[in-house]
């Protein structure tokens, strides 16, 4: 069903971009993470920058960030319960070369780590999750998605596929992405909604170039 179907009435302030679109990348990133988030500094780009905190694209990602959905009608006191939560936020605006007008980078640390992402809202709620940890990924979760960080040596895509499809599960789209022949790479696969479930924690343990895997539930 279209993000324009379901947003109408409930979604939380004047914007689908603003609001539904920014609550949307920040639920991915909390996915990204694989946790509760202690600490989030927040980059805001372009419209976002401009008018983000009066259309509440601020309260939006906090709450994403918390795991709530666009139509959560405590987005509103989003930044207010993550204060009484324990979660430290800070926002600035960044001007980036080339970004999409209504983007953001979130840069979540704690635990002895750190992740980076960049997403940005296309409207009717529908977002692009564009880098991770500075890989290009470009991929809309709106399907169930899996990201696979891994050395870039022979046999892991060959031990990935077979294990998708040993298991029915279907491959929507497939991207792969190295920074360099013989250093870090990315799988980026969407998977048919309808299909069983992976585990990331087995895909993990099937090629030892595997470093880590990170699951995306999709929206739809």
């Amino acid at each position: 069903m279209p993000v324009w179907d379901v947003i109408g009435p409930v979604m939380i302030g004047p914007s689908s971009s603003h609001t539904a679109g920014a609550a949307h990348i920040g639920r991915i990133v909390r996915m990204c993470w694989g946790g509760e988030i202690k600490r989030a500094d927040l980059y805001l780009r372009g419209s976002f920058a401009g008018t983000g905190a009066g259309h509440g694209t601020d309260k939006a990602l906090i709450a994403g960030l918390m795991g709530m959905t666009p139509d959560d009608p405590k987005i509103k006191d989003a930044l207010k319960i993550a204060r009484s939560a324990g979660l430290e936020f800070h926002f600035y605006a960044e001007d980036a070369a080339g970004a999409h007008p209504n983007s953001v980078r979130a840069v979540i640390s704690g635990d002895g780590r750190t992740l980076e992402a960049v997403g940005y809202s296309v409207g009717g709620g529908a977002v692009v999750l564009h880098r991770l940890d500075g890989f290009q990924v470009d991929i809309s979760c709106s399907l169930p998605a899996i990201i696979i960080m891994n050395k870039d040596v022979s046999g892991v895509v060959g031990a990935v596929t077979s294990y998708l499809s040993a298991h029915g599960v279907n491959i929507a789209t497939m991207k792969l992405h190295r920074d360099a022949r013989g250093g870090l790479a990315t799988m980026v696969i969407e998977l048919d909604a309808s299909d069983g479930k992976v585990d990331a924690k087995v895909i993990k343990e099937l090629h030892p170039a595997i470093v880590r895997v990170i699951e995306i539930e999709g929206e739809r």
